[in-house]
């Protein structure tokens, strides 16, 4: 019973000893993510795990090269219009202009109408043929 007794106080002995020596402190959160006060350099991290886990892929929309470049002219040709449609708003009005008078163009599925016949500005239709929906934009002429 003696050897019980100063087991006992022993191990009460350690218990009390080792409970002095632990200390505690407040659990404080930190965020991983930047996006809500993580450290920035995580973010690199973040974006290629998220990458790597990731199993939607982007369609292939495979055009050939006619395809290429017929969308290629027709944004030339549509930028030639802007710009000459700008020229007669600031009133730098050429003779070798396509808009000396109203004018209708046809571009894939619309047709652009444009309108320079009023003295106070220049009026473009664009309409889509296959839904017939109609968008008019008005430019005041400045010159």
């Amino acid at each position: 019973m003696n050897i019980k007794k100063i087991t006992f106080g022993i191990l009460s002995l350690i218990f009390i000893i080792a409970t002095w020596s632990v200390k505690s402190s407040e659990l404080v959160y930190t965020p991983m993510s930047p996006t809500f006060g993580g450290s920035p350099l995580n973010g690199s991290i973040l974006l290629a795990k998220a990458s790597a886990q990731n199993k939607h892929k982007a369609p292939l929309n495979r055009k050939s090269y006619a395809e290429k470049f017929e969308e290629s002219l027709q944004r030339s040709y549509i930028n030639k219009i802007v710009r000459e449609v700008t020229n007669l708003a600031f009133g730098e009005e050429t003779d070798s202009s396509v808009f000396n008078k109203d004018s209708i163009f046809t571009s894939g599925d619309y047709e652009i109408e444009i309108i320079t016949s009023n003295p106070d500005s220049i009026t473009v239709q664009i309409t889509n043929t296959l839904t017939g929906e109609i968008t008019i934009v008005e430019m005041p002429r400045f010159g």
